[in-house]
């Protein structure tokens, strides 16, 4: 399945996204990760939408927080530009759950490994060194740091984090769970309708949760506020919780931790 991101000017990002699409072994990993996910442990999804949808909320996160003055830390500490920051972001956001491929658990270290020479693969000919080995390092980080208690220490791998968990929504379970496997995890997507990000009011970015069901809060007070205090997003987001059917909706709680 092809998909894209909003590359706008950043053309080594549009070229990246056209390589994804197009390598073969990634299509394979994605299939494999979600063997392993959905079929053998009873998970929601792991591949290809999952990778798409996080893709474009890690890179809607980080030009929120550069929007707002937020500088990304390949900036500030390697004086790289914006778009590299941009092209670590997606290309994380590509390669964070492929070592599910290989096991559920612990697979954060099994992505890191699988990672590295997919990382130089898919960047050759677009950077020369040391910039290469410098966002080749800063996208492993951002994977490795995915895990819900692993501490960030960048912003990209914040934006990471917190987009892998935004991927919340009932369509978790869009591929069907196995007889008898249903558990807390996948009935509180269920009642996650919707999830936008949007520019903030008190804080840079406002993330606004539709559910239908307060069984959602679920996915918020336990995945999404566990990623977001172990990122380097904490003091930058603030979590709307709305609850209702269609147009209808009441606003059920306000989260800035």
């Amino acid at each position: 399945m092809s998909w894209e991101v909003p590359a706008r000017h950043n053309d080594i990002l549009k070229t990246l996204v056209k390589r994804v699409n197009a390598d073969p072994e990634l299509a394979q990993l994605y299939r494999s990760a979600n063997v392993n996910a959905v079929d053998r442990s009873g998970m929601s999804d792991h591949g290809e939408v999952h990778v798409r949808i996080v893709a474009n909320a890690a890179l809607r996160l980080l030009r929120l927080l550069a929007e707002a003055g937020v500088t990304p830390s390949v900036v500030r500490d390697h004086g790289l530009s914006q778009e590299d920051a941009e092209v670590i972001v997606v290309l994380a956001a590509c390669l964070h759950d492929i070592g599910i491929a290989v096991h559920r658990e612990d697979h954060e270290r099994y992505s890191l490994a699988l990672a590295y020479p997919k990382v130089r693969q898919l960047l050759g000919g677009l950077y020369l060194e040391p910039k290469l080995t410098i966002v080749t390092m800063e996208t492993l980080h951002a994977i490795v740091a995915h895990r819900w208690d692993a501490r960030c220490l960048t912003i990209e791998a914040g934006v990471v984090k917190v987009a892998d968990a935004l991927d919340m929504t009932e369509g978790r379970s869009r591929i069907p769970y196995q007889a008898g496997q249903v558990n807390i995890h996948s009935v509180s997507a269920l009642a996650v309708k919707s999830v936008q990000i949007e520019r903030g009011d008190e804080r840079p970015v406002r993330i606004e949760v539709l559910l239908s069901d307060s069984a959602g809060i679920f996915q918020i007070d336990e995945l999404l506020r566990r990623k977001l205090q172990s990122s380097t997003l904490l003091p930058y987001v603030e979590v709307l919780a709305w609850l209702g059917k269609g147009t209808e909706r009441q606003l059920f709680k306000v989260y800035r931790w």
